[in-house]
């Protein structure tokens, strides 16, 4: 049995609505057309999606358990369009993903090497759209940054970085050479919005501000607001004259990944993955982070 792509997505719309009338408006079709797509996607799949009754829409088990994955699903037919539209205009361009404080240089470089022929275009992405970007196509490859979600993905891992704590210029502990977690017990935390994306131990889970990106997080603490932790590369890209990094050994070191869907095969994608692994081991062979972080000499080594 086929799945009708078509009636996933209605399906999609009625489990994030919860409401048959609400789903029909924004799919622009009629409440009984829609009605009749999903009892006909029931009928395809042998099983019951909905719960309904006079106190609402309820996903079951089943539908539970489908909404789970047809995100990838539907993703990937996405990606698999802009693929072949890009293939058709000719294009030989690679897009690369990248979060803050992770350099693609080193590896583009490598990759240019033996594909002149191929644009390396990079693109900032976040922590809570680095899977959804991948697996939707509107990049290639991504530098992630665990944790991410690995469903349809394939992830190598690249080096671990150590973190640091981020102070306001003027607190206690801005001149210290490094502090623990005790240290900062009861500090206010300024923190990103998705909590997985923190260290597995926070001062305060609940405390501060939620946050997107590093710009936003430096503001805050500037400001006074709270502390927060980020990779150390933070000290080296983001300078900031009401900020301090102090090195806070304690915290798990942050892994930075590279991320290919799953479902994107291909050999230039592949030989980019080879370079950006090339890269990494230059640099943990020349033990020289900040010159790899800022693209010198010890990232492009011999090739």
């Amino acid at each position: 049995m086929d799945l009708d792509l078509r009636k996933l997505r209605y399906f999609v719309t009625v489990a994030e609505q919860l409401h048959f009338g609400r789903a029909a408006d924004e799919l622009h079709i009629a409440q009984p057309v829609l009605s009749r797509q999903i009892r006909a996607l029931e009928q395809d799949l042998g099983a019951s999606l909905f719960t309904r009754d006079r106190h609402g829409v309820e996903l079951t088990d089943a539908g539970r358990q489908l909404l789970a994955d047809a995100g990838p699903l539907l993703a990937s037919t996405h990606a698999v369009r802009r693929r072949v539209s890009a293939a058709a205009r000719g294009n030989r361009r690679l897009m690369v993903g990248f979060r803050a404080g992770v350099p693609v240089t080193p590896a583009a470089r490598r990759f240019e090497d033996r594909h002149p022929d191929v644009v390396v275009d990079v693109q900032r992405i976040e922590a809570d759209d680095q899977a959804a970007m991948l697996l939707d196509g509107r990049i290639d490859v991504g530098y992630v940054r665990l944790p991410i979600d690995e469903a349809g993905l394939r992830v190598t891992p690249l080096y671990a970085e150590p973190r640091v704590a981020v102070l306001p210029a003027g607190h206690r502990f801005a001149d210290k050479e490094e502090v623990t977690e005790a240290d900062l017990a009861g500090e206010p935390l300024v923190w990103h919005g998705d909590p997985s994306t923190q260290p597995t131990r926070r001062p305060h889970p609940d405390a501060g501000y939620p946050v997107r990106g590093v710009d936003e997080t430096l503001e805050h603490v500037a400001a006074g607001r709270g502390i927060s932790f980020l990779a150390r590369s933070a000290s080296v890209f983001y300078t900031h004259p009401d900020i301090a990094y102090v090195p806070i050994p304690e915290l798990a070191p942050e892994q930075v990944c590279l991320a290919v869907a799953a479902s994107h095969t291909s050999p230039v994608v592949d030989d980019f993955v080879t370079a950006a692994r090339s890269a990494a081991e230059i640099t943990a062979e020349c033990g020289n982070y900040e010159m790899w972080q800022l693209g010198g000499d010890a990232a492009t080594g011999p090739a």
